[in-house]
């Protein structure tokens, strides 16, 4: 039976009653459109990752695509759709000999939730069939029912760091491992891997992004022509699904026969060396890390040689394949600021192919040839002077599409040159004639600041203790509905004890063995007691008393049933909402104390985004608080707005608790699991505003740490009275640094975050 992906659809998503919107009507995003089809011809590229804000018809595009997929042959029957002509044979509902009857169906399309389990991806031991019914019955996920098809990840960066790894392990090996729960299974997993991200609702780690082949970052269009466009076709499309797809039939049949014609030629692809060390002369040049870089773009550059028809891979292909599949590499620091950096990516197209006109020229055994006559392969802009890409101008069947890095409507980088997918507000606000905003010094590990009291299942991270879904196991309980993980075994054996001892002797479960063993015991016991006297009688009773018992408790195990189960209580970690209150008054400029308290509050950032909490950002100065940061996991925003941060006015502290009270307040109608963690930054004076103690009722319940900054001889212990009416943890600026075997020393190397600070600002 084949397996149903109408199952998978996100909670509250009706699946798509209607015809499909057609890929061949959307209007730009050529990136898009190539990075998809590229991945389509071969998904050995590593799929793609879409980064663009709210709109943009991310979504749309990605659901399209499918459409396009050459049908699949699958076994009749195999929930893995394994093919007919190649089985897996590992096939968990294999073997399949070479006669089993097949089927033809459609390239498949699976979407993943955000909220999806571990056990809903790659599937799972169904507990109560095995302990019930003694059958080892195995439940697939998604990654089986996406196998030959495509998994779309919507809100990519918002998934658990968990399942994003099993879903692109899964993606670079081509196959799934599931070891849990007393299950060993392994089974094909090839899918063309598709992710969106709104790069507002925070970046994904850098070392996820390196995973992906190829990034895209997209924005609507800046012409009003090509907007009209958008929504004159949305229209006709939503008055007439049919027939505006009938319009577009053809260019979708041409999409998909080009797409088979790549596939079939692209074994026989042919990578000259030339443009092998072009590709590694590249990265180098670009300075990426590890070797992922330069197999990407090998394998990119054969899929666009595929997909324009030839079958040798030229220099021009190289050119466009880099153009998709480096940018994203070149933030390594997780607090660097997101987007590419298109100036080095040209400067290390440029020197490589300089290098290469270099090592021609030395190689060139007529010294008396002019570089004019002979460049090299592929160096300079094409022949008719028009930007890169593949088949003389993109994606379309027709060829009329600008190619990489071209595009007029956001497919790569903004209009302005910049990155079109970085928050408008992240860029630093124009700089005044005042002294420049103070810079942070050397970061540094802080201590760990957690909430003590036990939270109630919230986001999986590395902060707060909190009941988890894993962890250390401290109890047991019923379960509520389905089993939740593991079950734990030594609880439900009680169980299943305490419920035959309360039923009686007569309803206890037996087995022949049970029976056979007491009754022997019993007889044997009589007779030899009779003629060898109490003292053998007595010894022979507690062993047939044994026998019996341990029928017994293997007559309960088999009888274990559904009402039994009981499943394991874990306690991990869990992330929070780590708010930070900075005073930004003038009395933190003196003593150089701004840079201090920027250098503490730059190292929790640094904590927080390691123990994936989200964060904001609150400061005060002059007659108000300003939220200079929204909650966020965006935390190289956060770097950004601290580098920005600037000192001057009066200390209206009231107003800081007060914003930071409303955020909270917000915040806990938004994301009630999430526990926020409130830190507030100050020497505890208030010369602005209403006594601050008066905001006391408005934080109550919060957990609350007070970072004193107060420095010199005399201290009038302001910040520690706070904390004290906040009921919150006091700690001195000078103390946060955890403790270590060493002093840190003044002039040590530069941090990784010194590296991003110093970029932001």
């Amino acid at each position: 039976m084949m397996t149903d992906t109408r199952a998978w659809t996100p909670a509250g998503r009706e699946p798509p009653v209607t015809t499909p919107y057609p890929f061949s009507a959307v209007v730009g995003l050529d990136d898009l459109r190539l990075a998809l089809l590229l991945t389509s011809v071969s998904p050995a590229v590593g799929g793609v990752l879409v980064r663009g804000e709210k709109g943009t018809a991310k979504s749309t595009v990605v659901r399209a695509v499918a459409s396009l997929l050459p049908p699949v042959t699958v076994v009749r029957g195999c929930r893995f759709a394994c093919d007919p002509a190649a089985p897996d044979p590992q096939c968990p509902d294999g073997p399949h000999p070479a006669d089993t009857p097949a089927t033809h169906r459609p390239a498949t399309l699976v979407e993943l939730p955000v909220g999806a389990t571990e056990d809903r991806v790659v599937g799972t031991l169904d507990i109560q069939r095995a302990l019930a019914d003694g059958v080892k019955a195995y439940e697939p996920g998604l990654l089986a029912a996406a196998h030959r098809g495509v998994l779309y990840v919507d809100e990519v960066n918002l998934l658990p760091d968990h399942l994003v790894d099993l879903l692109l392990d899964a993606a670079a090996m081509g196959r799934a491992h599931v070891e849990r729960d007393g299950v060993s299974v392994k089974h094909a997993a090839r899918f063309l891997l598709v992710g969106t991200m709104n790069p507002e609702e925070g970046e994904p780690r850098p070392q996820l992004v390196d995973r992906f082949g190829l990034v895209v970052t997209v924005a609507a269009p800046r012409d009003a022509r090509l907007r009209a466009e958008v929504v004159r076709r949305r229209l006709a499309y939503e008055a007439d699904p049919a027939g505006f797809a009938a319009r577009f039939a053809g260019d979708e049949r041409e999409y998909a026969a080009r797409i088979a014609a790549a596939r079939a030629v692209l074994p026989s692809v042919r990578l000259p060396d030339a443009e092998l060390d072009r590709i590694a002369r590249v990265c180098l040049a670009y300075g990426v890390d590890g070797m992922r870089a330069d197999i990407v773009v090998a394998r990119c550059a054969v899929a666009l040689a595929a997909w324009s028809g030839r079958d040798v891979v030229t220099a021009d292909d190289v050119r466009d394949a880099a153009r998709l599949a480096l940018p994203h590499r070149r933030r390594t620091d997780p607090l660097d600021p997101p987007g590419t950096d298109e100036e080095k990516l040209d400067q290390a197209l440029e020197d490589a192919e300089r290098q290469a006109q270099e090592e021609a020229a030395e190689q060139d055994p007529a010294p008396d040839d002019s570089d004019d006559d002979d460049p090299s392969p592929g160096g300079g802009p094409a022949p008719d002077g028009g930007g890169p890409g593949p088949d003389s101008g993109g994606p379309g069947p027709d060829g009329g599409g600008p190619g990489p890095g071209s595009g007029t409507d956001g497919g790569g980088a903004a209009p302005d040159g910049g990155d079109a997918g970085t928050p408008p507000d992240a860029a630093t606000p124009p700089t005044k004639a005042s002294a420049p905003p103070a810079q942070a010094g050397q970061a540094f590990r802080p201590r760990a600041l957690r909430i003590t009291a036990r939270g109630e299942g919230g986001h999986t991270g590395k902060r707060s203790p909190a009941y988890a879904r894993r962890g250390r196991v401290i109890g047991s309980r019923k379960p509520v509905g389905k089993l939740a993980g593991a079950p734990h075994l030594p609880a439900t054996l009680r169980a299943a004890l305490h419920r035959t001892a309360l039923a009686g002797p007569l309803a206890r479960p037996t087995t022949p063995a049970a029976g056979e063993a007491r009754a022997a015991g019993e007889a044997r016991a009589a007779g030899e007691a009779r003629a060898a006297g109490e003292a053998r009688a007595a010894g022979e009773a507690r062993a047939a008393g044994e026998a019996r018992a341990a029928g017994e408790v293997r007559a309960v195990v088999m009888g274990v049933q559904a009402r039994d189960l009981r499943e394991a209580i874990h306690v991990g970690r869990e992330a929070n909402l780590v708010l930070f209150v900075v005073d930004a008054s003038g009395s933190m400029a003196a003593r150089k104390r701004m840079t201090l308290v920027k250098t503490a509050v730059l190292s929790l950032l640094r904590d927080a985004y390691q123990r994936r909490d989200r964060i904001g950002m609150i400061t005060f100065r002059g007659a108000d608080a300003d939220v200079v940061l929204p909650p966020t996991s965006s935390h190289e925003v956060g770097v950004m707005r601290l580098a920005a941060l600037r000192t001057g006015g009066r200390t209206p502290l009231a107003a800081g608790l007060r914003a930071a009270a409303r955020t909270i307040a917000t915040e806990r109608r938004r994301d009630p699991r999430r526990r926020p963690l409130l830190i507030v930054v100050t020497d505890g004076r208030a010369t602005s505003g209403p006594d601050p103690l008066l905001l006391v009722p408005a934080l109550a319940g919060v957990a609350t740490v007070v970072v004193d900054c107060e420095s010199g001889p005399i201290r009038l212990g302001l910040a520690r009275k706070l904390a004290g009416a906040l009921q919150a943890d006091v700690l001195p600026l000078d103390q946060l640094e955890a403790a270590t075997g060493g002093s840190r020393p003044a002039a040590a190397a530069a941090a990784p975050a010194d590296r991003a600070y110093r970029r932001a600002a």
